[in-house]
């Protein structure tokens, strides 16, 4: 370890670390800054207290701390250990502790000063996580407010130093240049129209053949992960073992693929982006990138996260690259050109900016601030993401509307849990039937078995210890009941217990069977999502769906879901539905509907027709009529636009007048409030059209506006000739008049109006009325631009008066003969 290039630069960043509270670390992989560094801190002994390094996965937070433990010649949980999710191996005797990033949030919260610990390293920090993000925000909170001792290290191999710089303003900033052993490159870019597996197999064999060493190649996902192992099965040399790796297998299959082949034998690693950082694959030299990953983003339109292919950025290209560099001289092959990478940008999208932020929103409560530009980013939350996480926080009963946890929020938070698995096990707590489905659910959603759509399968499996993951499980379900101090029965739980509890977590996600339609739902959140026809679950009339995915505009994909019995939910949790008498226009009949309505969100469960509805009835079904279709069913007479026009204009130019919101959008969602008085005596949708919308808009606006708007924005302007000349309005523009030049001669000033704001534009037209000059300076034009306009006219109109002071002459609609007369 001692010829690791980190070792160059560790005085310097010692000397840092002693002086300065924050530090940027900025190192290629291979250099040592995951290992050798940490290692030197532990045992230089220049930090008293404990040091806590973030690790963006499991698996690296387990390996590294397995390394450096043997390092040490001692066991995890002496002086190293770590803390994962569902794990932890750590003692009084721990003095470094590497946690992943979850694991972090969780610990300043519960303790802000982070007693005992003196400083905390973010490791490949470049990753950008949500849970860097926030754990990052919340500790430099910490060192301003609570621990300016406290020490804070950022490092990466590729990092923004500019962003981070004015992040953290107190900063050094140190880098260890060179890789440990080169890499070289070539461009092999995939050819038009063919697949990426078969140009992958094709290359891996040709470099197994051409060059030594073990191979590791990326791919974007399990699926092609999956598509180049089959084919490369039974087609390599016999000393050749294929290895997957990826995030879902379990730990032993992970460490199968990153630990050293055995004597006289090769390994071909197929791994997605797990494998980019913090891991040192024993032997590999070659590294293949296809230059691709399966990255998830969250749809505020659907609620929906959409998973997508796309092209990795430049960052990841180097990660993926160093991989081939960590213990010998190595080569990376890249499967696309080098103009496409210099295409791709510098570093890949935040996860804060493209996430489900329901959690992030729980962390900002539970800290105590509704404001999150209180805390310092790299990148501020999306105010519509963080407002939507909010509302589903609401829904859950987690979150008041003043954005303060409830009760039940805060238990929620100190489990550390998904909110959905939050709310879901606290609801139930005190019920020991419901409470060890819940218990059963969470933990099988937590861990979702490979190739299984249905959850209740899943839960059998289990029950009969065929699951692949039994001891896991129960593990893992009994840390969840000592977390609420309660107990566990999985011999009790029944799938139609796990799909009620399951629908506690997931109130938005009850799918209904679209009628005749096989494999095809409504959720209650108002998208629609689908199974394959030849599933099981495709005939069930409701489900509860816990996994799927958006692919481009298609409706979503179901890939996790459970039988639901809907009329035994409602029996149980009735808390979710709502009834209410609904009255609305039917379209195809073209009558008057009236019913009782039971719905689950957005889905009407049960209908009941009732009598003929009272008049009241029928003016909220036209209103709903509106609602539905939209404001283009009313009558919009030419005056009615024009005079709508003017108003919104006099919003625009004069907002201290308090005006009522006036855009289509506001319109429409409050018809209730400004129509449905002038909708008294319609019976039908066609006798909308006898409504007058000029009245009801004009009553909207209320006095004094509607009579003070003639005044700010007539319709007219009066000329000298005493002719009335009409202004346009519209919205964004300036008002507009246009009027023959004759007529505004002794005009000196352009016109202005809405309280002397706005100055009208003159379109001054020729005899003709044709345009001559468009202006807004009057009296600039009839000194200077005129006395051309003045030659061209005289020989154009020579029976017209071109006067040669127009400011003062009298205006006139006449010609000179008529002016003589």
């Amino acid at each position: 370890m001692s010829q690791l290039p980190i070792a160059d630069v560790l005085p310097l960043l010692i000397e840092q670390i002693t002086h300065r509270p924050q530090v940027i670390l900025k190192a290629e992989p291979g250099a040592g800054k995951s290992t050798y560094f940490p290692l030197q801190l532990l045992l230089s002994g220049c930090i008293s207290g404990r040091i806590i390094m973030l690790e963006p996965r499991r698996l690296a937070a387990r390996n590294i701390a397995a390394y450096l433990a043997k390092q040490l010649n001692e066991p995890v949980g002496q002086r190293v250990g770590f803390r994962v999710r569902g794990e932890t191996k750590v003692s009084s005797a721990t003095q470094l502790e590497i946690v992943t990033e979850g694991i972090m949030t969780r610990i300043i919260q519960n303790d802000p000063e982070l007693d005992g610990v003196d400083m905390v390293i973010f490791d490949e920090f470049h990753e950008r996580s949500i849970h860097a993000d926030t754990a990052l925000a919340l500790s430099l909170e910490a060192q301003s407010v609570l621990r300016d001792d406290l020490k804070i290290v950022v490092m990466s191999a590729t990092l923004d130093q500019q962003s981070l710089g004015r992040l953290l303003p107190e900063s050094a900033y140190v880098e260890s240049s060179g890789r440990q052993y080169p890499v070289e490159l070539r461009y092999n870019p995939i050819k038009q129209g063919e697949r990426l597996a078969p140009a992958m197999v094709k290359l891996i064999r040709s470099l197994l053949n051409s060059e030594q060493g073990s191979l590791l190649a990326f791919l974007p996902g399990v699926s092609a992960i999956k598509q180049v192992e089959e084919q490369l099965l039974g087609t390599l040399d016999d000393v050749v073992d294929v290895c997957p790796l990826y995030g879902q297998l379990d730990f032993k299959q992970q460490q199968k693929a990153i630990s050293p082949a055995k004597d006289g034998r090769r390994k071909v690693v197929l791994a997605t982006n797990i494998a980019e950082t913090s891991l040192t694959i024993e032997g590999i030299r070659l590294v293949v990138d296809s230059g691709l990953e399966r990255t998830a983003s969250f749809d505020l339109k659907t609620g929906i996260t959409r998973l997508q292919e796309t092209k990795i950025a430049q960052s990841s290209a180097q990660q993926r690259a160093g991989r081939a560099g960590r213990l010998e001289p190595g080569l990376c092959v890249r499967l696309y050109s080098e103009s496409q990478y210099q295409q791709q940008p510098k570093v890949p999208t935040p996860e804060i900016l493209q996430s489900d932020l329901a959690p992030l929103a729980m962390e900002l409560a539970a800290w105590g601030t509704t404001d999150e530009t209180s805390l310092s980013w790299l990148d501020t939350p999306p105010k519509a993401s963080l407002q939507q996480g909010r509302e589903l926080l609401q829904q859950l009963c987690l979150m008041r509307s003043d954005y303060q946890l409830t009760a039940m929020g805060q238990d929620a938070h100190q489990l550390g849990l998904p909110p959905r698995t939050a709310a879901m096990l606290l609801q139930v707590q005190d019920d020991p039937l419901y409470f060890s489905a819940a218990v059963a659910a969470a933990v099988l959603l937590e861990e979702p078995e490979k190739n299984s759509l249905d959850i209740s399968h899943s839960l059998y499996r289990w029950q009969e210890k065929r699951h692949p993951k039994s001891s896991w499980l129960y593990k893992r379900a009994q840390q969840l009941c000592f977390a609420c101090d309660n107990e566990f029965n999985l011999a009790t739980v029944t799938a139609s217990q796990l799909s009620l509890v399951v629908a506690m977590a997931y109130p938005d996600r009850i799918a209904q069977l679209r009628d005749n339609s096989l494999g095809q739902f409504r959720l209650s959140n108002g998208h629609g999502a689908w199974i394959h026809e030849s599933e099981p679950l495709a005939n069930e009339h409701y489900l509860v769906v816990t996994e799927l995915m958006r692919h481009q505009q298609q409706a979503s994909q179901i890939f996790s879901a459970i039988a639901l019995d809907i009329q035994q939910l409602e029996n149980t949790f009735g808390a979710l539905f709502k009834t209410s008498e609904v009255v609305d226009w039917d379209d195809k009949s073209g009558r008057l509907t009236a019913e009782k309505q039971t719905k689950m969100g957005q889905l009407v469960i049960q209908r009941i027709a009732l009598p003929e509805p009272s008049k009241e009835k029928m003016t909220q079904a036209l209103l709903n009529y509106v609602s539905r279709k939209g404001l283009g069913v009313l009558n919009w007479t030419q005056d009615t636009l024009a005079w709508l026009e003017r108003v919104r204009c006099g919003i625009e130019w004069l907002p201290h007048e308090g005006w009522p919101a006036m855009d289509d959008d506001s319109l429409r969602s409050s018809v209730d409030d400004w129509l449905a008085p002038y909708l008294l005596g319609c019976t039908s949708a066609k006798q909308l059209h006898k409504v007058s919308v000029l009245e009801a808009l004009s009553a909207r606006l209320g006095w004094p506006l509607n009579q003070k708007i003639d005044e700010w924005l007539p319709t007219h302007h009066q000329m000298p000739t005493g002719t009335k000349k009409k202004i346009r309005y519209q919205q964004g523009m300036s008002p507009v008049l246009s009027v023959r030049m004759q007529e505004v001669f002794g005009e000196k000033q352009s016109p202005v109006i809405a309280q002397g704001t706005q100055t009208v534009v003159m379109e001054l037209l020729s005899p003709a009325q044709r345009p001559l000059q468009v202006t807004q300076d009057l009296a600039g034009f009839w000194h200077g631009a005129y006395r051309e306009v003045q030659k061209e006219m005289k020989g154009r109109y020579p029976k017209h008066v071109w006067p040669d002071d127009p400011a003062n002459h009298v205006a006139t609609t006449k010609t000179k003969r008529q002016l003589n007369s």
